[in-house]
């Protein structure tokens, strides 16, 4: 029986349809369970209690062919993110999660933008910086670079995917998890105005949907 849902905090919940090839090596680099396929759909949910998110997860595991991406657990919130290259299983796994919280899709939080700004023609100064941040990519004088920041963080996925659809960049890092979360990207001035703006554009839909109270990420 589904625990009452004012006990849960439903933080962030995204539902990516298709994971593109660098957000995906990027998740294994940092990633201590199944590591994502390319092309994969994958689910970022994050709720409080923070450790209730191992209940949840045994749950969606058990209940469908997900395999289980990463888990963070912090004082207050728990992250899960699970994949499966059927749509379908991803989504269930999401639905079961909701059922046995009392929550659902509107229940999430709004996304808060905190950052979001080009930086046009960088220095060669600032672009080994960037790259010594980098888990692979590396950022060359006289590109753009994108960063982003969002709170909750776990939305920083969903805007890189699209990002990565829209535009020819190099993904140089990701944090998806934390109090707040920071994307950077580089690339060509005309490719990195792209990203940035199917980045914005993805998270002001989650906003206008959860103000309308029609979120359908999970069908």
């Amino acid at each position: 029986m589904a625990e009452k849902s004012q006990k849960f905090e439903l933080r962030t919940l995204t539902f990516i349809d298709s994971l593109q090839p660098q957000l995906a090596q990027f998740i294994a680099k940092d990633n201590r369970a199944y590591d994502p396929s390319e092309y994969d759909s994958a689910l970022m949910l994050e709720i409080a209690p923070a450790m209730e998110i191992h209940r949840m997860i045994d749950m969606a595991l058990k209940a469908t062919k997900v395999r289980l991406g990463s888990v963070v657990t912090e004082r207050q919130f728990g992250l899960m993110q699970v994949q499966h290259a059927d749509q379908g299983e991803v989504k269930a796994a999401g639905q079961a999660v909701l059922k046995e919280t009392g929550l659902n899709e509107n229940d999430r939080a709004k996304v808060e933008i905190l950052t979001n700004k080009i930086i046009r023609g960088i220095e060669q100064d600032h672009a080994i910086y960037f790259t010594s941040t980098s888990y692979g990519n590396m950022v060359i004088a006289g590109e753009s670079v994108l960063i982003m920041e969002t709170t909750p963080a776990a939305y920083l996925a969903i805007a890189c995917n699209e990002a990565l659809k829209a535009a020819n960049v190099k993904l140089i890092q990701i944090t998806p998890y934390g109090a707040s979360g920071r994307l950077i990207m580089s690339g060509s001035e005309s490719e990195i105005d792209s990203a940035a703006q199917a980045a914005l554009k993805v998270l002001e839909k989650l906003n206008d949907t959860l103000a309308k109270k029609t979120g359908l990420q999970l069908g």
